[in-house]
């Protein structure tokens, strides 16, 4: 298939093509997945550079080894951002032309990745789409409305809250190019995306009239149903002509999921203010609503993975694989009615396959469960309403010494981030370096982020905020993070703690709080290593996860958990 896009690339006089995991909705999971089709790369971010001569791929620390496993006898792999495009391309004598399709890519990410190293070639058509018959499944499915219960706030206040910062930053139009952003804005789900409600759609905002654009067939139910009088439903295509139809001077658009075939059309009639489309920052806020109903789809959910701990922890005949132990995890959440389907593609890997960050068992790579292997288990659900993320690592026969110190290390970084205090330290760069702090102390270190954003009933990664290297987004009352420090030796294990939290005040303080309820696998710690207040958090954690979960559980499910507190 590679020689076939060589050969459309001399149709039209380039040297190269690039394809980004993303499709025109920037959606992490999205489809179709051009570059897996190309790559045979399944991971949820990175980028393909094929040339005449050579074929690169770039993916960030969380995927070299994956992408190697997965791509490496075709592709050179790269790690972001220590390597990027341009630096790869400045070293070649002449500069090449690169094609590229305008509605996969935002302006700001093709200065990023490639500066002037190159010349880029807008295609209209995409070129892996002439190759590949790539149907999305999810085409013919309408998006629905959100019920009173679930959502929490009504679309007028919530538009209310987005004109209040049109107005004070002297917006007259605005285009929220990210679905998750229209979704949350007008209280609609959909099913264009298989681990998240997302209905693929966007908005143009205009002196309170909303321009609504989507597959025009997947609109009935939701038409007469929103609770706002100035809307108009368009079709994709219809985009050009409601911009020009529009009044006023300027159009604000968000560079990171405005593409720059839509920012053209937007150019050719208004002065563009880059800014950041403010729902992002409105939607990270979780209202009262949205975190009761996630704390009690994490109860559902910290119930159905205690089950499922138990049951692979009693295990006496290890006659199974980590495809079967995945399928027996989401048996146990399908057990509960509140449960859709997986945030994600379950990551559950033994051994030397835990050793991959973002890794997914297939027929090739399918590993039998030993005994004296660890196991990480990092899974979630899509629950009525609420979005679930949790890793758990577990052990079957007594682990070795380095195991236990390293898991031990892990465990006090995971509760360090917890324990942190957010009137002080209220950052995502100031919070990371507290849950790299233990395992830096004997030169260890893994190579992705300690907590992303999570989002409602929408997708389980989901910004601004994070706990990273990188982040320095505010983390503020009614955030909701994932707690995830790691550490991972390459062909050998791979350990991860994750619970999902979210931020309380109280008064005038405001904390973490747990929203996961599952227990932590005793048998990895070494108990020397904790100080009073960390066995203290270990204790209160498990009772916690006891005193919610445990009317779930059958009695020999009860003993297991009571004795681990």
């Amino acid at each position: 298939m590679i020689s076939l896009l060589k050969k459309l690339m001399d149709n039209k006089n380039i040297d190269g093509y690039i394809i980004p995991k993303n499709d025109e909705f920037f959606s992490e999971y999205s489809f179709p997945n051009r570059l897996k089709s190309i790559s045979n790369f399944s991971g949820s971010a990175g980028m393909a550079i094929i040339l005449k001569d050579k074929n690169f791929l770039f993916v960030d620390g969380r995927y070299t080894e994956q992408a190697s496993i997965e791509s490496g006898k075709n592709f050179k792999i790269f790690e972001v951002p220590k390597t990027r495009p341009f630096n790869i391309l400045k070293k070649r004598k002449d500069k090449i032309k690169l094609g590229f399709d305008p509605k996969l890519f935002t302006e700001i990410s093709l200065k990023s990745n490639f500066r002037d190293s190159c010349d880029l070639i807008p295609i209209s058509n995409n070129l892996i789409d002439e190759i590949f018959n790539l149907k999305n499944n999810y085409k013919s499915k309408e998006f629905y409305c959100l019920s009173k219960i679930a959502a929490g706030e009504k679309i007028d206040s919530k538009l209310k809250k987005l004109s209040s910062i049109l107005k004070k930053k002297r917006i007259q139009n605005i285009f929220i190019s990210a679905p998750e952003n229209c979704a949350w804005l007008l209280n609609i789900r959909g099913f264009d995306n298989p681990n998240s409600p997302i209905p693929n759609c966007q908005i143009i905002i205009n002196n309170k009239n909303i321009h609504f654009f989507s597959d025009i067939k997947k609109i009935k139910k939701i038409k007469n149903k929103i609770n706002y009088k100035k809307i108009k439903f368009y079709e994709f295509k219809e985009f050009i002509n409601v911009v020009n139809s529009l009044k006023g001077n300027n159009f604000s658009i968000d560079k990171n999921s405005c593409s720059i075939f839509n920012k053209s059309i937007i150019l050719s009639k208004f002065n563009i203010l880059n800014e950041v489309d403010p729902c992002y920052a409105l939607k990270a806020i979780k209202n009262k609503t949205e975190i009761r109903n996630t704390i009690n789809a994490h109860i559902a959910d910290g119930a159905a993975l205690t089950k499922f701990l138990y049951w692979i922890k009693s295990k006496k005949n290890f006659n199974f694989t980590e495809i079967d132990a995945e399928k027996k995890l989401e048996k146990f959440r399908k057990n509960n009615n509140n449960f859709l389907y997986p945030s994600f593609n379950t990551i559950a890997g033994t051994g030397p396959n835990g050793s991959i960050i973002h890794y997914r068992a297939n027929k090739d790579s399918n590993r039998k469960i030993n005994k004296k292997d660890i196991f990480l288990c990092d899974s979630g659900g899509q629950y009525k309403y609420g979005t679930t993320d949790v890793t758990r690592t577990i052990c079957f026969s007594k682990p070795s010494s380095k195991i236990k110190n390293i898991f031990t290390r892990v465990l006090k970084g995971h509760i360090a981030v917890f324990n942190t205090n957010l009137n002080k330290l209220n950052t995502g760069i100031e919070i990371d370096k507290r849950a790299r702090f233990f395992l830096k102390k004997v030169n260890l270190d893994y190579g992705h982020g300690t907590g992303h954003g999570v989002g409602y009933f929408l997708n389980v990664h989901e910004g601004p905020q994070a706990i990273s290297k990188y982040n320095n987004v505010k983390i503020l009352p009614g955030m909701i993070l994932s707690n995830e420090p790691g550490y991972y030796e390459k062909k050998k294990f791979g350990i991860r703690i994750e619970n999902l939290i979210y931020v309380k005040k109280n008064k005038n303080k405001i904390f973490f709080e747990n929203l996961t309820l599952a227990p932590i696998d005793t048998d990895l710690i070494n108990y020397k290593m904790l100080n009073t207040s960390e066995k203290k958090y270990l204790f209160n954690y498990h009772m916690d996860t006891y005193t919610k979960i445990s009317k779930f559980l059958n009695s020999n499910e009860k003993k297991w958990l009571l004795n681990l507190i």
